[in-house]
């Protein structure tokens, strides 16, 4: 994802979330990912929202040609709970993720975030 059109993408995700009764906190990425942080609203399952994230956007990508040469997301996702008290913590983490990555590539971070969590998993089948 180029840095030039990040921006559009994200305004469109917002629009996803609030439109399914979601507060979006922060939204940021690199060139390969992005991080969500939202509160999502009861009615909605978690597994759904993230379908719906990524089938509209997909689309919204390609009609407006924002990354070329982009097919399609991955796969699968993470996604983590955290307490309401680390908002700020992470609304400051998902903000300077450029800086973040300067350092940590995406494996390390999400191998990182997978053990603090302590989520059991197979090297094997991380990108």
């Amino acid at each position: 994802m180029t840095k030039e059109t990040r921006d559009e993408l994200y305004g469109y995700i917002v629009g996803l979330l609030e439109n399914k009764k979601c507060h979006p906190y922060r939204i940021n990425g690199v060139e390969d990912h992005i991080h969500i942080l939202t509160h999502i609203h009861p009615s909605v399952s978690l597994s759904d929202l993230v379908k719906d994230i990524k089938v509209s956007t997909a689309k919204y990508i390609k009609e407006k040609n924002l990354f070329q040469g982009f097919s399609s997301w991955q796969e699968g996702y993470g996604a983590f709970t955290y307490s309401m008290r680390e908002k700020d913590i992470l609304i400051n983490y998902i903000k300077n993720q450029e800086e973040h990555h300067r350092k940590k590539t995406f494996r390390e971070e999400y191998i990182e975030l997978l053990n603090e969590h302590e989520i059991a998993f197979e090297e094997k089948y991380l990108l």
